[in-house]
């Protein structure tokens, strides 16, 4: 059986668009460079694929200058942040946010500076409610 598609990208195409949120308007040679920073040495063949595919989605949209492809977002990078993390929170704990903090918190994974950021982020949350 075929796994049900999903609004929300792979971990894969995750990454691609990571790269053209932040670069703007992007080639899919100009993808695969940043995406080979890693070291992992991926296949010009297999971005440039993967990056049609996501215009089939509406994940890039695709617009030809002289004789190559660029390709920019078509979706917004916070929407589509905020459905991954709504659909890991309701899947994983259950709708929960507070599970999500508890279980970051219990991890031991956050450094004193990320802590420090968080408590900032409620404290303007709450001025803002």
């Amino acid at each position: 059986m075929s796994r049900p598609s999903s609004q929300n990208p792979t971990p894969g195409e995750l990454e691609i668009l990571k790269i053209v949120w932040d670069e703007g308007a992007s080639s899919s040679r100009d993808v695969l460079d940043q995406l080979n920073r890693d070291g992992k040495g991926r296949a010009y063949t297999s971005v440039a694929s993967l990056m049609n595919v996501m215009v089939e989605k509406n994940l890039l949209k695709r617009k030809q200058q002289g004789r190559a492809f660029f390709y920019s977002a078509a979706v917004a990078r916070q929407k589509t942040l905020s459905q991954i993390l709504g659909d890991l929170v309701g899947r994983a704990f259950e709708g929960s946010a507070s599970q999500l903090v508890a279980h970051l918190l219990e991890s031991g994974k956050l450094s004193t500076e990320e802590l420090d950021k968080i408590g900032i982020a409620i404290k303007e949350h709450r001025k803002q409610k």
